[in-house]
């Protein structure tokens, strides 16, 4: 059953009385910020061919049609259904993100020379750290979350320390005393090694408490029923508790393992060669920094994409009993 089953409200903002009041404030926000000289909206016209309106009446004619075209569009997205919806709006405001970058005085000719490079290394070793800092990361959650349900002292204790310590310290910090520190007791970990390791305690902390919480969620008459069924406790949890309490973990996890994939950037002060550490460098040989700063951030935005994307298929797949 959605959320949205229980809310029925009408289009109020299809009716007149509701969405003209709305464009002339917009109307009036676009005269008074002089839309007419906007460079984006400049180049945009430029680009399609079209010239400029140029005089006094410049401002007013451009917000007016801007406003238009702001009311006929709202009018049409707001008569679909609700999926068509959300498309239409995403890929609006994805449109109207990447008019913003096109304003900008960017060289296509130099990221078309550099995106390889940012790809075929910097992509395959941020990819890779985030790939073995995820699978570690929730092990330590399973295990954590595990020892603070525990009764034993020494287990929950371990645990509780464990995760103040990696939640109360900076990523930054914990990959410099990884790599830096360990080395003072005769340990040498290499850099690729060290970031795996600090994403995947630092990450773990947090989900220890996210998988705590999950399995809290289950109602205590589970574990009882499967113990009067003669499981044993090990297969309670594996069989009965996980799968319903993923439910309740997959969110937050999911949240977790997008931040963890942009935080990978942070290994690159050990040298690694992941994605923002050759944007940085890329850019600073043509002093073309604007360029690859927004390439990388599209490539982290596509792969977050991608995420979301698998995070949806999971928790359609663990809310099958809750569904209509």
């Amino acid at each position: 059953m959605n959320f949205a089953d229980n809310i029925d409200y009408p289009p109020l903002l299809r009716r007149p009385v509701v969405l003209l009041p709305i464009l002339a404030l917009v109307y009036l926000a676009l005269l008074r910020g002089d839309a007419a000289h906007w460079p984006v909206l400049l180049k945009a016209l430029g680009g399609l061919g079209l010239a400029a309106p140029r005089g006094d009446a410049a401002g007013a004619v451009v917000a007016a049609a801007l406003t238009a075209l702001i009311g006929a569009n709202a009018w049409v997205v707001l008569g679909l259904k609700t999926r068509w919806q959300v498309w239409a709006v995403w890929l609006e405001l994805a449109l109207l993100l990447l008019v913003f970058f096109y304003s900008f005085d960017l060289s296509y000719a130099f990221i078309r020379r550099k995106i390889w490079i940012l790809l075929s290394i910097g992509l395959v070793n941020t990819l890779l750290i985030s790939a073995c800092a995820i699978v570690f990361a929730s092990v330590l959650a399973l295990a954590g979350a595990i020892a603070k349900l525990s009764g034993n002292g020494v287990a929950v204790g371990i645990a509780n320390f464990y995760t103040s310590l990696f939640r109360g310290i900076p990523l930054l910090m914990q990959i410099y005393l990884i790599y830096l520190g360990l080395p003072q007791v005769g340990i040498v970990v290499d850099a690729i090694p060290a970031g795996i390791a600090a994403l995947a305690l630092c990450y773990g902390a947090y989900m220890t408490e996210i998988f705590r919480a999950g399995i809290q969620s289950i109602p205590i008459g589970q574990w009882e029923a499967a113990r009067a069924l003669g499981l044993k406790p090990a297969d309670t949890l594996l069989r009965v508790i996980l799968p319903q309490a993923m439910r309740v973990i997959i969110p937050p996890t999911g949240n977790q393992f997008i931040a963890m994939l942009k935080d990978s950037s942070l290994v690159s002060v050990v040298g690694v060669w992941e994605l923002m550490y050759l944007a940085r460098t890329q850019g600073q040989s043509e002093f073309r920094h604007m360029e690859m700063m927004l390439t990388a951030s599209l490539i982290y935005w596509v792969f977050s994409i991608m995420l979301e994307m698998v995070q949806a298929r999971i928790e359609r797949h663990f809310g099958r009993a809750h569904g209509r």
